[in-house]
């Protein structure tokens, strides 16, 4: 692949001194880890359409003349940033790079419970946008269960240190 040296080097800043582990390919191509990064594929193209969603119902707001307050449109930029970046890191994953499968572990945690708490705040965001949220975090919480799985867990794997002799 003619972009991989470009691919390798987003890897090398997104993933620090660990971005070259690779699991073992009988791992990545297991069907079960397969099947995940399916389901995983398809939750976030989810992500993705709300996203757009969201953005199509702020632009409509505005048009028909309904102040959208600053929140609403940085949330928009926010979420379809974060959905482009959490593609890559779960297709780098799906290869078999280890630092992409944590990134996205991470950020599949982490990323529910900055929304709810930010849904949580009166007044920040309208109904709408509050139901958007909750619907995105409960999508992404699906997206961390498929990756804390006992198998995901046992295919990415930290590689096992041999001490020195």
């Amino acid at each position: 692949m003619p972009l991989e040296s470009l691919f390798r080097r987003l890897d090398r800043l997104a993933g620090g001194r660990k971005s070259g582990e690779l699991i073992p390919e009988q791992m990545s191509a297991h069907p079960r880890t397969r099947r995940a990064f399916r389901w995983i594929g398809w939750l976030l193209a989810v992500e993705l359409l709300i996203g757009v969603g969201a953005v199509v119902v702020a632009l409509l707001l505005t048009g028909n003349g309904e102040q959208v307050p600053f929140a609403v449109w940085m949330r928009t930029l926010v979420v379809l940033g974060m959905t482009a970046t959490l593609f890559y890191f779960a297709w780098r994953a799906s290869l078999g790079w280890r630092w992409a499968y944590q990134r996205l572990r991470l950020f599949a945690q982490i990323f529910p419970v900055i929304t709810l708490v930010m849904a949580a705040i009166p007044g920040l965001y309208p109904t709408w946008m509050v139901t958007e949220q909750i619907v995105f975090s409960l999508i992404m919480i699906g997206i961390a269960d498929f990756l804390t799985s006992d198998h995901m867990r046992e295919a990415f794997r930290a590689p096992v240190e041999r001490p020195a002799d």
